[in-house]
């Protein structure tokens, strides 16, 4: 299998678009937490599983030209979504490295802050992979995590059952393939056994209305989703056709409630 099939939603054009709503519904969060964490200005920053670079953009331009950052993905598509993204705004203080993270060598370098985000969830090792990108950190540098904890916690109010069946195939899939969609559970321990000192422990957990811009955030990945599980073979078309037509009539229906996946942002400190 090669590195586009391995994603668990592929490459496509309509995840790429997809990703870059998720990251406008997600850069709020994502702007706050590296504030947290002390990114500035100049800092060598690392944004690892970058996928098509939507937040290495943001971070390129809090670090500014003084500054420098370090994208890495395994997927040659995303890479050059990035690189396109990166030369129309005029951006030169990013480098591109494209690296499985699960098997791939890491860059050799001494980082200020590392930014990962759904990455740990999706990697076949990831213990070992929090234990390379320690590795990265300079002594007083900071990575930031946002992870699932309770992927479940992704339901409709009042409650469907064919939805929840969705969520569920979403979760099988996911392990099926490698990864563990309630990874925040076990990072914590993780990073403190391995010598970072964990500084921020916080759950972000919306309840939300269809009116909300958050809606477009998970409605834009139940068609990707739904897609793929098709793909996949573990939904049939009418199954997919089904779920849809509830995530309609619910989103027209009033007093509709989404309650999000639950995640866990970490902040850690290498000594």
């Amino acid at each position: 299998m090669d590195n586009e099939q391995e994603y668990v939603l592929g490459t496509r054009d309509e995840e790429i678009a997809r990703l870059g709503l998720q990251h406008r519904v997600w850069r709020p969060r994502a702007l706050d937490a590296w504030v947290r964490a002390g990114f500035t200005t100049g800092q060598t920053l690392v944004d690892a599983g970058c996928g098509p670079g939507y937040a290495t953009i943001d971070l390129a331009e809090m670090t500014g030209p003084s500054g420098r950052v370090i994208a890495i993905d395994k997927s040659p598509r995303f890479l050059d979504a990035l690189r396109s993204n990166a030369v129309r705004r005029n951006l030169t203080n990013i480098d591109v490295v494209n690296a499985d993270l699960d098997e791939g060598a890491l860059p050799d370098v001494h980082a200020d802050g590392i930014w990962i985000r759904w990455v740990f969830a999706f990697v076949r090792r990831p213990k070992d992979l929090l234990a390379r990108i320690a590795r990265m950190l300079k002594p007083g540098g900071t990575i930031v995590v946002h992870e699932y904890f309770d992927y479940s916690t992704w339901r409709l109010a009042p409650r469907s059952e064919v939805f929840e069946e969705f969520v569920a195939a979403v979760m099988a899939s996911w392990r099926d393939n490698g990864g563990e969609p309630d990874i925040g559970l076990d990072l914590p321990r993780w990073m403190s056994e391995l010598g970072l000192r964990v500084t921020r422990r916080h759950p972000i957990i919306d309840v939300i209305s269809p009116s909300s811009f958050i809606w477009e955030w998970p409605k834009t990945f139940i068609e990707v989703g739904l897609s793929r599980l098709v793909d996949l073979g573990r939904m049939t078309v009418d199954q997919a056709k089904q779920v849809r037509d509830e995530v309609a009539s619910r989103a027209a229906a009033p007093h509709t409630l989404m309650i999000t996946p639950a995640v866990i942002e970490i902040i850690a400190v290498a000594e």
